[in-house]
């Protein structure tokens, strides 16, 4: 397997950039785009699960790097949490929260399957 440069190459990284904008989009909805406590905490998690990723790509340690990625992975799952919210307020349509809940379990996985990875190669 090629090392990996930079974190912008992860293919995790880039799943969770998607979902931040994607998040982003839905957040500038009129409705939800009102609800400041409920748009601001998505939008700070979806951020979240990006900026771990990078973080912990930069510490440069597979320990350090793997404990990151769990907290991005915890981030992905409040996401999907709070889209629920949002949905049950009436922010979102049934079609963009299963857009949504799809793109947070694909950057769910795409971390955990990075996460197994390194354990593998960490011994």
């Amino acid at each position: 397997m090629a090392r990996i440069e930079r974190f912008e190459d992860i293919e995790a990284w880039k799943a969770a950039r998607e979902l931040a904008n994607s998040i982003y989009g839905l957040t500038e909805k009129p409705k939800f785009a009102r609800d400041f406590g409920l748009r601001d905490q998505i939008q700070r998690a979806a951020v979240s699960v990006m900026s771990n990723i990078a973080e912990g790509f930069e510490s440069q340690s597979n320990r350090s790097f793997i404990s990151y990625l769990y907290r991005a992975k915890g981030s992905a799952g409040e996401v999907r949490s709070q889209l629920y919210i949002a949905f049950d307020r009436g922010y979102i349509t049934n079609e963009e929260l299963d857009a949504g809940i799809r793109l947070a379990e694909k950057t769910s996985r795409l971390i955990a399957g990075f996460i197994a990875y390194l354990e593998s190669v960490e011994g």
